[in-house]
């Protein structure tokens, strides 16, 4: 996982919102931040700056000040894929930039420095859904 730069956000890389607002929580921050399939995760407003969301595991949120930015809850699917619910403001083919928030919960970026920053790293990694039939 790379860190942008010296004191900077460390990033998981780059998420692609599928046609269903699908998105794929890369491997390294499934295990980091303790997804389970078929967990009950919330859905919270993204800081002004970087919009977009952060996703969180509901056990650890609960009692925590992030619940006032609450926007849905979710369940954790098959291998890290979780579909968002139209309240999370997020587009079909959205690219969003997957990075370590808090230690509550997991950050998807739409804009800001963070993301000038990230698109000097051709290097990162592109996370897409699959569709199975």
């Amino acid at each position: 996982m790379p860190q942008l730069a010296k004191g900077g956000k460390w990033v998981f890389g780059w998420c692609l919102a599928g046609p269903t607002c699908d998105l794929q929580i890369p491997p390294e921050a499934y295990i980091e931040y303790g997804f389970q399939q078929g967990e009950a995760a919330i859905i919270l407003r993204g800081s002004r700056r970087s919009e977009g969301i952060a996703i969180g595991r509901l056990a650890k949120l609960q009692g925590s000040i992030l619940q006032s930015r609450f926007v849905g809850e979710i369940t954790i699917g098959t291998n890290g894929r979780v579909t968002l619910p139209p309240e999370a403001g997020i587009q079909p083919g959205e690219r969003l930039l997957v990075v370590r928030g808090s230690g509550l919960a997991l950050g998807f970026l739409r804009c800001g420095p963070i993301i000038e920053e990230a698109l000097k790293h051709p290097e990162l990694k592109l996370y897409e859904t699959t569709c199975h039939s």
